[in-house]
């Protein structure tokens, strides 16, 4: 007799399978059609994820898919501007955008493990705050889409276009990860595409307000998140 495990084990094997396949057929594909075999294949189980630094992988996939869900993870240390552009989007775009919350607000966290994790322990605070959320809230997906670039930092070098989340053990699309900064820029422009304000303001790259900070002259564009820190990542991919 077959075991639910042993159903879930060979669905996800056939999920990954699907996605090894289509990161090597559609390596050389557009975003739009990047998205568009997503959207064929896993229908409303997929959706998109949005930091909310700006709007391209949203409108990429409202092209395809109008009405296509957009998760956002709030995690209660973000910059005015960021819940801004969230707003923004919701109300312009024909998108749904779902805003997840970590299980602790910002008080909670405090009282329960002091103030200002995220200086003591960020990997502890990005867990709970964005890695943990992000995991509950993807549970009735079973792809989601990334605005990851690989020109944006050595560990994102080797990003493949459709891949394999071993983590949630989903099918994990990144449209755009060939695209260079000129590519997002020339996008934006040509479409009038949303982006967070600080952007402008001398950010680079927008994260939680008390981790993130503007680049000094000559710095890439993620050098202004945990800066001073080893730490590059928040643990969303990888």
């Amino acid at each position: 007799m077959t075991t639910t495990q042993e159903l879930d084990t060979a669905a996800a094997a056939e999920l990954r399978a699907l996605a090894e396949q289509a990161g090597r057929d559609l390596e050389e594909a557009s975003a739009l059609d990047i998205l568009t075999w997503a959207t064929d294949t896993f229908g409303e189980r997929f959706c998109v994820t949005s930091s909310m630094e700006d709007a391209v992988v949203a409108h990429l996939a409202a092209r395809v898919r109008p009405g296509v869900d957009v998760v956002f993870l709030d995690t209660g240390y973000h910059f005015p501007e960021t819940i801004g552009t969230r707003d923004a989007v919701a109300a312009v775009m024909d998108v749904h955008v779902i805003t997840l919350t970590p299980r602790l607000t910002v008080a909670e966290q405090d009282a329960e493990h002091g103030p200002r994790l995220h200086d003591r322990d960020p990997d502890l605070c990005c867990a709970m705050r964005k890695v943990k959320p992000l995991e509950e809230g993807l549970r009735g997906y079973a792809a989601w889409a990334t605005g990851l670039r690989r020109d944006e930092s050595p560990t994102r070098a080797h990003t493949p276009v459709v891949g394999w989340d071993e983590k949630r053990q989903k099918v994990k699309v990144s449209p755009i990860a060939r695209w260079s900064q000129d590519d997002v820029d020339a996008y934006v422009t040509e479409h009038g595409v949303l982006t967070n304000p600080l952007l402008m303001d001398g950010y680079g790259s927008v994260g939680c307000a008390p981790c993130t900070r503007r680049l000094l002259e000559g710095e890439d564009a993620r050098a202004g998140r945990w800066a001073g820190r080893t730490k590059t990542e928040c643990g969303l991919h990888g």
